[in-house]
């Protein structure tokens, strides 16, 4: 007989504001499911069981795809499984407000697929009782994602709450490629110029000039974009240019955070010499016109056209895939040895990714079933059936590496048959399964940074409820400060004069409190 999880009593959030806080008098709906099960579920093989069983899902639907129940992978997987899964599928748009609300109503699918669920979200709902905890349940009903966890420890610190619990799985991404964007510089117009591949900043400022003035791409024209990079996403989240180049100034970005780790100590280096050092370097490179005066402001689409156009000599990318059509023009290189000595590739997404991929909530009357249904999706097969679809209509097999078929790459229908295509899907990332982000031009490139990466990407820390709306709080206001005056440096409508007066300001905004913070999480994950 199935276990019973939650607590007994759920207080129905009212508000559907995520920091709402408290229950309201005069509710008492109950988050335990109703009747139990007793569904044998298989811990190994197919079937999952033996009579089928229904499960209800929510899910976001990115724009690309098609519609959940028509995909070959949920197709298949269900004769494989004896699992029927139906989906509530809601567009990108919109989503978070439907998920806050499913909560906030308390009226609860059974499990959440590609739900992106926040640390905070994930403690709070957990601790209502509305998802259930899965630490007891993945050693006998998820082999594969507990074999991930034993293999990179970092996945469990980073989904585990400070009381133990891990109330939903990430997306598990190995395959180095796909966690760092490379650093592509176009070796057509190094080879025209006669010049060799940057080695240093002061090597890379040198190249940026020869690019600006001597018309490498030979039509007379002054139009060529010597570096660029992607905008900020405007929310906070820094700027991407200052994380590209970040490593070369020392500077790491461990914790989900601007974050240094020496020795076991957390230092946030925003207000540092190292940090005012790399803004100046970007500010000569943008005051030169070596940098993007789009930089800031222009869309992702402009970006991407950017590089497949040839007219960008060096610009920070994962996949080749913007600039196949040209792709000879460009090459990998390694992270640029900076004033110090420092030759880090800090920019990089942890092993742990897409934070809250799946949860199961209290509703759910197969928990153990559905733990099992989505741990396929953590193995290579799995993934494969996932992101390929099916074998010989859509894909074929080289040397044990799927690759999707030439007359199913010209349709254009990739997106339309798996939930990778938008992001965020629970499964794994591995060198078996993404040829498609991983053709052999992006693999070299990456055997480029391989030596400089860090041994462990650690990813943003699980706090308590409580210390997770502080550290909310305090980064609200000092990543928003931080970005804006980090353009303002870079863009030079600020003086570096005012520096001290930056420093000053982020002290005023408790960047100690922080940083001890972030320490306490990282000495309760060692």
């Amino acid at each position: 007989m199935r276990k019973q999880w939650g607590k007994k009593a759920i207080c129905t959030m009212v508000a559907i504001s995520l920091i709402a806080a408290g229950c309201q008098s005069g509710s008492n709906k109950k988050t335990e499911p109703m009747g139990s099960s007793e569904t044998v579920v298989s811990k190994e093989g197919f079937p999952i069981v033996q009579e089928q069983i229904k499960i209800q899902m929510f899910t976001r639907i990115a724009p690309v795809n098609g519609p959940f129940k028509d995909m070959p992978v949920f197709q298949d997987y269900e004769k494989m499984s004896n699992v029927q899964v139906e989906f509530t599928e809601v567009p990108t748009d919109g989503f978070q407000e439907k998920k806050n609300l499913l909560f906030a109503s308390n009226e609860l699918p059974e499990a959440l697929f590609r739900s992106g669920l926040t640390p905070l979200e994930t403690i709070r709902f957990g601790t209502a009782g509305q998802l259930i905890p899965l630490e007891g349940l993945i050693d006998d009903y998820a082999p594969n994602f507990k074999k991930l966890m034993d293999q990179y420890p970092e996945i469990q610190s980073a989904i585990t709450t400070p009381e133990g619990h891990i109330y939903a799985l990430p997306g598990v991404v190995t395959l180095g490629a796909a966690r760092t964007d490379k650093k592509w510089i176009n070796q057509a117009w190094l080879k025209k110029l006669n010049l060799k591949e940057p080695e240093t900043t002061d090597d890379l400022y040198h190249v940026l000039v020869a690019f600006r003035d001597n018309d490498p791409n030979g039509n007379g024209k002054p139009d060529e974009i010597p570096m660029t990079a992607r905008a900020s996403s405007g929310q906070g989240s820094g700027l991407p240019v200052v994380s590209m180049m970040s490593g070369s100034f020392g500077l790491d970005l461990q914790l989900g955070y601007n974050i240094n780790l020496e020795n076991d100590k957390v230092n946030i280096w925003m207000g540092s010499e190292r940090n005012k050092e790399l803004l100046m370097y970007l500010n000569k490179l943008y005051s030169e016109k070596l940098l993007d005066p789009e930089v800031f402001s222009h869309k992702e689409a402009q970006y991407l056209a950017k590089q497949g156009s040839g007219t960008a000599g060096f610009f920070f990318d994962q996949t080749n895939n913007p600039f196949l059509e040209i792709a000879d023009q460009y090459t990998g290189i390694a992270p640029l040895e900076g004033p110090y000595g420092d030759r880090l590739q800090s920019q990089g997404a942890p092993v742990p990714r897409d934070f809250g991929a799946f949860a199961i909530t209290t509703s759910n009357q197969h928990p153990e079933a559905t733990l099992r249904w989505v741990d396929y999706f953590y193995s290579d097969k799995g993934s494969t059936l996932l992101r390929f679809g099916r074998e010989g209509e859509h894909y074929e097999v080289n040397d044990d590496i799927p690759y999707y078929k030439e007359e199913f790459l010209k349709s254009g229908n990739q997106a339309k048959i798996t939930p990778y295509a938008g992001g965020g899907a629970p499964h794994l990332i591995s060198d078996k399964v993404a040829s498609y982000i991983n053709p052999p031009q992006v693999q070299e490139a990456q055997s480029k940074l391989d030596p400089y990466m860090p041994k462990i990407r650690y990813a943003s820390p699980m706090f308590d409820e409580e210390t997770a709306r502080r550290v909310d709080v305090l980064r609200n206001d000092i990543d928003k400060y931080y970005e804006e005056q980090s353009t303002k440096f870079i863009a030079g409508t600020l003086s570096f004069d005012k520096w001290g007066e930056f420093e000053a300001t982020l002290k005023k905004m408790n960047i100690d409190e922080l940083e001890k913070l972030y320490q306490d999480a990282y000495d309760a994950m060692k």
